[in-house]
Parts: C-alpha cells; structure tokens; sequence
C-alpha cells in the first residue's frame, strides 16, 4: 500500500465514501485527518449539486470533521463553471436545490422561466410535476438540456434514492432530447479537480464507491482509482463492468489501515 500512501493528491467523493445522509462513514474522520497530518493535498469531488461548498464544510463540521469550504468542489460549481464559458449571463430555468441555485448566481446567470437559454436539473427533493411540465415546454420552445451529473441513484442513511439521470428521464423523454451532464465521469469535472489540488494525474488518486462514475471518470483521465465497497457498488458487481478499478477496498480509511486487493 506503500504506492497509495506516497500520492501526493487525493480526489475523494463523498457520498457513500465520507458519509451516508447524516452518518459518517466508518473510518472516514481518521482518514481526513490522515490527509491533514501528512500535509496531503485533497479534494472533496461531489457529483451532488444539491448542497454549497459551504453546506458541506458545515455538515462535516457537525460530524467531526474540520476542513475548509475550498476543499469541496462540487457537479453545480461545475456546470456554472462550463456555461458561463459557453454563454455567460444567460437566463436559466432550474431544478435543484441552493447549491446548484447559488452556484450559477454567483457566476452571472439569472433566474428566466419564460424564455430561458437553459434548464438544468440537478437533485431535488421538492422535484414535482408542474417543474417538469414547465422544463418540457421551455426545451421544446429551444432551451438547451443540462444535466448536473449522470448519477441514476445516490445512498443515503434510509437507502438507494433517484438521483439527477432519473429525475431529468421524463424530461428527455417527453421532449426527445437529450441533456449533456457535467459532472462526473465527463472529463470537464475532472480537470477542473486536478488544477485545483495543483497535482500531475500521476501523483494523483481518485476514491470513489461508484463503478460508472468515480471509477470510469478516473480511468479516462488517467487517474489511478481506488474503488471502496461502503457505497453503491457491491464487490459481485466488479464483473458486469468492462473495467476494472485499480485497487479495491472496504472504505477510504483502508488505504492507510490495511493492505488493499487488486
């Protein structure tokens, strides 16, 4: 495990990986203090646009955990991020929560639901039928289709929970359509992660639980991975995948306590 230990950039998801809702992880404090003590460059990459780099610094904070609001970056900062390259200060219809809203805020974008440039979905818990209905009319009257992410489902404490893909299905569904997500496992999203720890992908790990998101979106950026089992991915689902992760572990906190398995 020598290998995993001397990487100098750690890219880490967190749901299923630090926590489950409101439940830290096993191990996942001694982890992030590991990461500190050695002077480790890390990166919390959240394909979640529900909650601020904020919200989050302040959820871990209420489970134990101590780190900055720059050690988060999150699938909204990186859609906000993307269209305000492609076209600033456009009007954006949205369907998501105060991280994804703030997120595009603060890079320019305004709030239109008449004649928007975009609709973006990202999570929601108060997704209903009138959003949708009024997201199909605005894409059919040209508005573009965002994704936040292609997660289909997330973990929390009570279990598996439609994610971004299953909420933005009806959408394309109803329109013909189809929406171009932006985070994980799209390079977009990885490259921005690597200039922020200031790391070679070389010197880099990237810690995941989903086979499709984390594990791919590493693979196809030349990222070592490290794939643990406390999230979505199952250890018997290894063999429905047509790629494998380079190191397979329990949790995070393994990649210091215990030697892993290929």
């Amino acid at each position: 495990m020598a290998r995993l230990t001397d990487k100098k950039g750690y890219i880490c998801d967190m749901d299923g990986v630090i926590y489950h809702g409101e439940r830290l992880v096993e191990g996942a404090a001694e982890f992030v203090d590991w990461l500190k003590q050695e002077g480790k460059k890390f990166l919390f990459l959240t394909n979640s646009s529900a909650k601020s780099p904020v919200e989050l610094k302040r959820k871990l904070s209420r489970m134990g955990i101590e780190v900055g609001a720059d050690d988060f970056y999150t699938s909204a900062q990186a859609t906000a991020s993307f269209l305000a390259g492609q076209n600033p200060n456009a009007g954006v219809y949205v369907i998501g929560e105060s991280g994804l809203i703030n997120a595009l805020y603060d890079a320019g974008f305004y709030n239109d639901s008449v004649d928007p440039t975009y609709v973006i979905v990202g999570e929601s818990r108060t997704y209903n039928f009138e959003q949708v209905e009024l997201a199909v009319h605005l894409v059919l009257k040209g508005a573009r289709l965002i994704g936040t992410n292609s997660d289909l489902t997330g973990p929390t404490e009570r279990g598996i929970a439609p994610a971004c893909r299953a909420l933005i299905a009806p959408i394309e569904l109803a329109t013909g359509r189809k929406a171009y997500f932006i985070g994980k496992p799209n390079p977009l999203i990885m490259r921005h992660a690597i200039k922020k720890i200031g790391c070679r992908r070389e010197e880099t790990l990237i810690i995941g639980d989903r086979m499709d998101t984390d594990i791919i979106a590493g693979i196809e950026s030349e990222i070592e991975t490290a794939l643990v089992l406390s999230g979505i991915t199952a250890r018997e689902d290894l063999s429905l995948f047509a790629y494998q992760p380079d190191h397979v572990l329990d949790k995070a906190v393994d990649i210091i306590d215990h030697p892993g398995d290929k």
